[in-house]
């Protein structure tokens, strides 16, 4: 992302959720529950087949076994004693990492902004599933801001936690998630939410994503400047907003052409990662509503992670 020299940083967050918002984001539960059983992005099912809901196999009966499962019909009609097995369903841990480097709280409006809201509404359907929620926001190393707690009510509380973040220092994306998976967490679903825009390039950004042993949802904050940058032309001073390295630069519309092939590069390997991890990806658009496009993830009957 091309940043000029007249950036500056927020020090505190803005009003992130409103009574609006608040409210969006507790529709989004109903949106959820019509896709799928308990509102859930993704299935995790137990191992261990039990007495649950959902009807998996057959298997000969063994002394021991419970007699309420056997199957009469298959006796009858084979002579031999089977019991039906089912497929429990488990929760799902949702963990939430998201950026909050120095880079996203520049620009009008702040990406962290879009990336926090997004990073509650998903908060706000894994809670009303009953399912447990953390939050380990990053920059150059993961902190906890709230270990996995499930409950509906805990919500707004994990909102007041949220709006006290501050801005964090230069993305390191390799050692934050190494360092949540040394927090060796039960295995759950792992939303990163970032523009991805690691010192290391695209390279680094594979190898940690790849380390992560759970499943994985990638939520890349963008906005349309990115890839076309307004207002830039002529003789210019480049200064990096998270290493303050500057560099002179004479922009032509050759160059900017230079840049947006590099931008599309860098756009297509991060969807080609998604697809290698079998991870979800949306695009998010900090400039517009973040609900619905939160949303759009459980669009077409089904959920996309």
């Amino acid at each position: 992302m091309i940043q000029t020299s007249d950036t500056e940083v927020a020090d505190t967050l803005p009003d992130l959720f409103t009574t609006e918002f608040m409210e969006a984001a507790q529709r989004l539960r109903l949106v959820a529950k019509r896709v799928a059983p308990r509102g859930r992005f993704a299935d995790q099912r137990s191992k261990t087949k039990g007495s649950g809901l959902e009807f998996q196999d057959y298997r000969p009966y063994t002394h021991g076994d419970d007699m309420r499962a056997i199957d009469w019909t298959v006796y009858q009609r084979l002579g031999r004693v089977f019991v039906r097995l089912f497929e429990e369903h488990e929760d799902l841990p949702l963990y939430l990492v998201p950026d909050v480097s120095k880079s996203l709280w520049i620009e009008s409006p702040p990406r962290v902004v879009a990336g926090l809201q997004a990073a509650l509404a998903l908060a706000a359907v894994s809670l009303g599933a009953h399912d447990s929620v953390g939050v380990f926001p990053f920059a150059d190393d993961l902190s906890v801001l709230q270990r996995p707690t499930s409950g509906k009510g805990r919500l707004t509380s994990l909102a007041a936690r949220m709006q006290t973040i501050q801005p964090g220092g230069t993305t390191d994306l390799r050692q934050s998630l190494r360092r949540l998976g040394g927090m060796r967490l039960r295995e759950g679903l792992v939303v990163i939410l970032s523009d991805f825009f690691d010192e290391g390039g695209l390279e680094a950004v594979e190898e940690a994503v790849r380390s992560v042993r759970h499943k994985v949802l990638l939520v890349q904050l963008m906005r349309p400047s990115d890839r076309e940058p307004k207002a830039l032309i002529g003789d210019l001073r480049l200064v990096d907003c998270e290493t303050r390295d500057a560099q002179d630069v004479s922009i032509s519309p050759a160059v900017i052409q230079r840049y947006q092939a590099a931008y599309d590069r860098f756009s297509e390997g991060l969807a080609a990662l998604a697809r290698s991890r079998q991870a979800g990806l949306l695009a998010l658009d900090v400039e517009a509503d973040v609900v619905p496009q939160i949303a759009t993830l459980f669009e077409n009957g089904r959920r996309e992670v």
